[in-house]
């Protein structure tokens, strides 16, 4: 395996995000032992979903036979874009900063800050190996109009988690449901200012990260 990764450029990237998924562990734990409490254990799990986009795509750029079936790839796109609203997800968790807390508030920003920072670079990074298969079969314009809409349909199921609580595996437990809140928000958006005004502002929000890291990204080879 490492040497498939160091063959693929993708060892360095691999352990960097292993270390940032420790370190957030090792933030979670610590205020576990400190207070003896599990408040925000769960956003061990919410990292695991991020990771899961990422995994997807690696998986895809370590083994590149895949890419040579469309229906391979086609099934993989779709797992991926099932959990990649999962990666910004972690953002919202700020809503469950508390004023009052067994820790001090500056300790759990931290916390909640760690988690979302790595959970976004997870997408991002899925992001940009999804630019790479599909660099093959198109050009960069339409690969960038893809990323931003991409980002803006993220946005959409981040609504749909954090406000009608659905998550990626309800697609399987309860398709009906997912699919009738999704559609009356499709055919009547005057009835739900709110779902399009997340995914409005959070859609810009993120591209508005995601354009700046390529930015750096694409400076730092031009020097």
């Amino acid at each position: 395996m490492i040497k498939l990764l160091k063959e693929n450029n993708r060892l360095n990237e691999t352990l960097f995000m292993g270390g940032l998924s420790l370190l957030c562990f090792s933030f979670s734990i610590f205020r576990f032992i400190y207070t003896d409490t599990k408040v925000f254990l769960f956003l061990n799990w919410n990292l695991f979903l991020a990771f899961v986009p990422w995994a997807v795509t690696s998986v895809t750029i370590l083994k590149p036979k895949l890419q040579t079936y469309r229906i391979t790839i086609f099934i993989l796109l779709s797992i991926w874009l099932l959990f990649f609203p999962n990666a910004p997800y972690i953002l919202t968790d700020l809503f469950h900063l508390r004023l009052k807390s067994a820790m001090p508030k500056w300790f759990d920003l931290i916390l909640i800050l760690s988690f979302a920072w790595t959970g976004l670079v997870f997408g991002f990074l899925s992001l940009w190996d999804i630019e790479k298969i599909l660099s093959k079969s198109m050009n960069r314009i339409w690969m960038s109009l893809i990323s931003v809409c991409l980002l803006f349909i993220g946005s959409f199921g981040i609504y749909l988690g954090r406000y009608l609580r659905w998550n990626s595996w309800d697609i399987i437990n309860e398709p009906f449901n997912l699919l009738y809140d999704i559609t009356d928000r499709l055919i009547n958006p005057f009835d739900h200012p709110r779902t399009w005004g997340v995914t409005l502002f959070m859609g810009i929000f993120l591209n508005m990260i995601y354009w700046t890291f390529r930015f750096v990204k694409e400076r730092d080879t031009n020097i």
